[in-house]
């Protein structure tokens, strides 16, 4: 596997510097994206000094020409593409009825649009390579959450697209996985956008108690090996999908109840 190349976007932190670090663990040259180029600069330092094969590139998911400009990069350093993971993404966290439309469509940009671009762009050496496609997705692309309008749209949108791909690819021999890791430690409920668009700053939920990135990143690791086509990671997000599934009804009292015990929860106002 020495001579396989992953490109992992939105990688400077959480699991997308996790997937970073395991891919490269395991013999695989490294592409990282990320708009913050000195938080990308030290993952970048942090792998080399780790023996790994890394290329750090500037870009912005949510803009067409930077997964192009990325595509370009990678085949001029390395020469090949085995294995995309569209890992950048954003959430939200605001009732639709407060929230600036705006919000949605930044959501929507950087989540589904990133994961469009970057496939559009891998694809052709992807499919000479008969290798991967990855989309980290989420709980939210099987059930909508409230309070999370945009975020859920971006998922279930995510999926779709990446479920109607992988049926068109299914005579060419590449892998697409959709990827559920449920709640993980990570940045990105700090990082999440409020009713105005500004960050929500302090996560509402205890990171403490979930799944580290780490894990999640091993276990997308050998679903990648393994080339399976769905990863639903936790008990609960299993439990989840089953049940909206099954009793879609029961379904929406329970999440509104569950989501309504968040710390300083929208519906409580």
């Amino acid at each position: 596997m020495s001579n396989k190349v992953a490109i992992i976007t939105g990688a400077s932190s959480g699991i997308g510097k996790a997937l970073a670090e395991v891919f490269s663990a395991n013999g695989y040259s490294i592409v990282i994206t990320g708009r913050n180029l000195e938080r990308l600069n030290l993952v970048s330092e942090e792998l080399q000094k780790s023996g790994a094969n890394v290329l750090a590139v500037q870009a912005d998911a949510s803009v067409e020409r930077d997964s192009e400009r990325m595509v370009q990069e990678t085949i001029d350093k390395f020469g090949r593409i085995d294995v995309l993971i569209n890992n950048a993404g954003i959430s939200m966290r605001a009732l639709f009825s407060e929230l600036e439309l705006d919000v949605i469509k930044n959501v929507m940009d950087i989540n589904f649009y990133g994961t469009v671009y970057a496939t559009k762009y891998c694809l052709p050496e992807i499919l000479k390579t008969k290798g991967s496609v990855i989309g980290i997705s989420s709980i939210a692309g099987y059930r909508g959450l409230p309070g999370r309008t945009g975020y859920s749209a971006s998922k279930f949108a995510m999926q779709g697209f990446l479920e109607a791909l992988r049926t068109e690819l299914l005579h060419k021999g590449v892998h697409v996985l959709v990827a559920c890791p449920g709640f993980t430690a990570s940045n990105i409920r700090k990082k999440a956008l409020s009713a105005d668009g500004s960050s929500q700053g302090e996560s509402p939920r205890a990171e403490e108690k979930m799944m580290t990135s780490e894990e999640v990143a091993e276990r997308i690791y050998k679903a990648v090996k393994s080339r399976k086509r769905d990863l639903v990671m936790t008990t609960q997000g299993k439990l989840t999908v089953f049940l909206n599934k099954w009793f879609p009804k029961f379904m929406d009292k329970q999440v509104f109840n569950h989501m309504a015990k968040e710390p300083d929860s929208p519906f409580n106002k």
